[in-house]
């Protein structure tokens, strides 16, 4: 095959390719793989010649990509794999909410929890309200165990939502 034909595989922690639906890490290859950043960028791990691409995703029955966050945002929740950038995605579509983000919190039952900031429009949906789109669109271990209501996302001067502000707020 060509040097430029892509190969994405989706791999578990161990470097196994995992089913289709499953999410795992996606690495990514072709004959043009470079070796790495100079000027001491972040180095990206390398498994059977592809490298991971730093982001987590699925693929479909027909073949289809869907990326569910960066692997370095994951939080594990009771065990479970939660990606905040698949609850963002997911709240992002209920027609009150204008903008979001979640972020994983310290938790003495479950190690972590997801806990999501909104802004909304009115009338203002409830918590209970977006806890149940999300309960409705995404598994249960995806549900928000809180939701914050803003009325606007920290950011900074190019407009980059400042998680770190997020995770100080009580």
């Amino acid at each position: 095959k060509p040097p430029w034909a892509t190969v994405v595989k989706i791999l578990d922690p161990d470097g196994r390719e995992v089913p289709t639906g499953e999410s795992g890490r996606i690495f990514v290859g072709n004959g043009m793989l470079f070796e790495g950043y100079t000027g001491g960028g972040e180095s990206k791990e390398v498994i059977d010649g592809l490298m991971s691409s730093g982001d987590v995703g699925r693929f479909d029955e027909a073949g289809r990509l869907y990326v569910g966050g960066r692997d370095d945002e994951m939080i594990v929740s009771g065990g479970e794999n939660v990606f905040p950038q698949e609850v963002e995605d997911c709240l992002s579509r209920h027609e009150s909410v204008v903008e979001v983000a979640a972020i994983g919190v310290d938790d003495d039952q479950f190690g972590k929890r997801l806990k999501a900031f909104v802004v909304v429009t009115e009338p203002k949906p409830s918590e209970d309200d977006l806890k149940d789109w999300v309960r409705q669109n995404l598994a249960r271990f995806k549900v928000p165990r809180e939701i914050v209501f803003l009325d606007e996302l920290p950011r900074n001067a190019i407009g980059k939502i400042l998680k770190r502000e997020l995770a100080e707020h009580d």
